[in-house]
């Protein structure tokens, strides 16, 4: 973990270092999109935290999913989803975010150490409804960074000065289409989780989503980027409407998941 920790943060200080400065002066070209070699550097660490995540997870007998592990689980598929999406979208200007937040989620599992493995991995029922909730807060996450370029687009804006990294972003309107694609993708794929959550609970407990901390925060959040998304549709919510519901639902989800396990973990010693 701490050598794709290292991997990221250099990474995350060159992005930082060679994108993150004031716009450039009238007449100075713009800094170049991110180069293929800048793309392809961005998978050694991906590779060398699935491999350390891997083994810190199947480590013994079951699946080793406590706060540690999930929220790197959760970095890694971020990083993941991002480094396929940058292929195909503009994101120039997100690495500088993800990958130094990347860099210390890879160590969480060797600062909060597993408390107990999680029960009934071996069920398809648990597998899929797990697999579907790391990828809808996979998404969600990089919904909220950029969720967080547009804020900083639209107050650099106003100000009249834009870091360079800013300065090669789409404008504003495309990438609240994107944003909306994002938050589209992470909501069908938290619905999923729920229903799959409550499908899996009737098999093993006789009762559908028990309403403990972790499914009211699960959802809230739900009913949040549903009803952004309803805004969206029916009343056409953009700007900043658009990013503080997001961050909002995201906060939310955060609470539902990677909040109580801490909780439970890491303040009160039980499993999560």
């Amino acid at each position: 973990m701490i050598i794709a920790s290292l991997m990221y943060g250099a990474l995350g200080f060159h992005f930082w270092r060679s994108r993150w400065r004031r716009a450039p002066a009238q007449g100075t070209p713009r800094p170049a999109a991110a180069a293929p070699w800048e793309k392809a550097a961005i998978l050694p660490p991906l590779l060398v935290h699935g491999v350390t995540l891997y083994h810190s997870l199947f480590a013994g007998a079951g699946l080793n999913l406590g706060v540690g592990n999930a929220v790197s689980a959760i970095a890694w598929l971020t990083v993941l989803i991002y480094w396929l999406s940058s292929f195909y979208y503009n994101l120039e200007g997100m690495q500088a975010l993800v990958l130094p937040g990347a860099a210390v989620c890879a160590l969480f599992p060797a600062v909060f150490p597993e408390v107990a493995p999680v029960a009934y991995t071996e069920l398809p029922a648990f597998k899929f409804h797990l697999s579907i909730a790391m990828l809808a807060y996979s998404l969600f996450t990089i919904a909220a960074v950029h969720a967080v370029l547009m804020m900083l687009v639209e107050r650099h804006l106003h100000s009249g000065t834009l870091p360079a990294a800013l300065t090669n972003l789409p404008p504003l309107m495309t990438m609240e289409n994107l944003l909306f694609r994002l938050i589209t993708g992470g909501f069908v794929l938290l619905t999923l989780t729920l229903v799959s959550g409550a499908f899996f609970s009737e098999q093993i407990f006789g009762k559908p989503l028990p309403l403990n901390h972790k499914t009211i925060f699960a959802i809230l959040s739900w009913g949040v980027y549903g009803a952004l998304l309803g805004g969206r549709a029916f009343y056409g919510w953009r700007g900043r409407t658009a990013v503080r519901w997001s961050l909002s639902g995201f906060v939310i989800l955060l609470l539902a998941y990677v909040g109580s396990k801490f909780v439970l973990e890491v303040i009160l010693h039980r499993p999560g």
